[in-house]
């Protein structure tokens, strides 16, 4: 008879989906139960906005965000040419700023290096991360 081996309960609340966003190959990667669901292509923060590197969470989600332009303080309410597109997953804060993945109007800038620090991302494929992840869910920033 083989050893029995002892029962470990999973902590509660631990998402069965996690990101990784992979700033050198420019993807984020989803992965359910630890193996790869899906990826996206995304733009990162361009040099001297580097995006940071690290292990956060998401800790907000917005379906039609509204943008405030950090240097003006103008504000760009929902719709075409708002520069978060459809939706926002904010994973990282100093407590002034916010990080996070977004949808964009310039999709011309996927791919590259580009943003102010956030993960842009098509507004189609945002949608559909938004749908796979929830406030808490863990985000993985590798270089």
């Amino acid at each position: 008879m083989g050893a029995v081996e002892p029962f470990v309960p999973e902590p509660e609340g631990r998402s069965p989906v996690s990101l990784v966003v992979d700033l050198s190959d420019r993807r984020v990667y989803v992965y359910q139960d630890e193996r790869v669901k899906t990826s996206f292509r995304i733009a990162v923060g361009r040099a001297g906005w580097e995006t940071p590197t690290g292990r956060y969470e998401v800790i907000s989600m917005v379906e039609h965000p509204t943008w405030q332009h950090p240097f003006t303080g103008e504000i760009v309410p929902p719709g075409n040419g708002n520069p978060l597109g459809v939706r926002w997953i904010g994973f990282w804060t100093d407590g002034k700023n916010t990080i996070g993945f977004h949808g964009t109007p310039n999709e011309e800038t996927i791919g590259r290096a580009a943003s102010h620090g956030c993960i842009r991302m098509y507004n189609d494929d945002v949608v559909a991360l938004f749908e796979m992840v929830q406030v808490g869910t863990p985000v993985h920033v590798v270089p």
